[in-house]
């Protein structure tokens, strides 16, 4: 019996060590899925500019302020201005209505919101992660709602999935 907790103690033990180990690797891994080098401690979000022909003002500052809570929050990383690490500058390329949906008697049953984004990241620790990219998401809605009325909800929707986009792009390497 003696034998048997040596034992049990022995592999618990080992699999503390195991786990310190890992800790102790050359990466930081989070619950998000992130991969980020231990080199990597700050990022700078230049504020997007947009080159869309429409959406409201305050759209630019909407999607660079998400980008930065997700990056601290989801990467813990120190947002600076200037010089960093990593660095994210971003353009609006478009935000568009369409029609969906045809319905008998009418000319759509839903509406689209589509928000389109390029982003250009330069890794200043290892420049064989920069990368230039267009992302795209849209929102659906039904066409009977009027658009000042659901466009802060879809704007915010859209944001949410776009900045995940850039999240996974930036530091989710599978």
């Amino acid at each position: 019996m003696g034998n048997r907790i040596g034992m049990r103690q022995l592999a618990i033990f080992g699999l503390l060590l195991f786990f310190i180990v890992a800790m102790q690797s050359c990466k930081v891994y989070s619950f998000t899925g992130a991969n980020i080098p231990e080199d990597i401690k700050t990022f700078n979000v230049e504020l997007f500019q947009n080159r869309a022909n429409n959406g409201p003002a305050s759209l630019p500052q909407s999607i660079t302020d998400q980008l930065k809570l997700k990056f601290q929050t989801e990467a813990n990383l120190r947002s600076v201005s200037g010089e960093s690490d990593i660095q994210f500058k971003g353009t609006i390329t478009g935000f568009t209505y369409t029609n969906e949906a045809a319905v008998a008697g009418a000319t759509s049953g839903l509406n689209k919101l589509t928000l389109t984004i390029q982003i250009e990241c330069v890794n200043n620790r290892n420049e064989k992660d920069n990368f230039t990219e267009t992302f795209s998401r849209y929102a659906q809605f039904p066409a009977n709602q009027d658009i000042p009325s659901v466009e802060d909800q879809l704007i915010g929707e859209i944001n949410r999935q776009l900045v995940d986009d850039v999240f996974q792009r930036a530091f989710v390497k599978w």
